[in-house]
């Protein structure tokens, strides 16, 4: 099982945590909502928990709680900008499928 984060992601957390001065990385996980079922969920990571699973991507830690990587196995997270839009954008090849507004899914 793996999860995985582009370069320009990486770039974009790494510069966050700087800022913020304090972290050591991201956490990534799912939760129960919405018209599909579930939605993504990110924080700015202060610490390890003992039951995280830990990924590492250009140099930045993904932490992932072990009821959520069984949705998130193969995902990859990217960081776009889109004219005046920009965000994270998950490419998790485990969706069967998604609302209209693109804030949850099932799988």
């Amino acid at each position: 099982m793996a999860v995985s984060m582009t370069a320009a992601a990486a770039q974009h957390v790494q510069n966050f945590l700087t800022k913020r001065g304090k972290g050591v990385g991201l956490r990534l996980g799912v939760r129960t909502t919405g018209c599909s079922g579930m939605a993504y969920k990110l924080e700015y990571a202060d610490n390890v928990a003992e039951d995280d699973n830990v990924f590492e991507a250009h140099g930045v830690k993904l932490l992932i709680d072990p009821k959520s990587l069984a949705y998130l196995d193969g995902t990859e997270l990217d960081y776009t900008r889109e004219g005046l839009n920009e965000g994270f954008k998950f490419n998790n090849p485990n969706v069967k499928d998604e609302c209209g507004c693109g804030e949850s899914f099932h799988v």
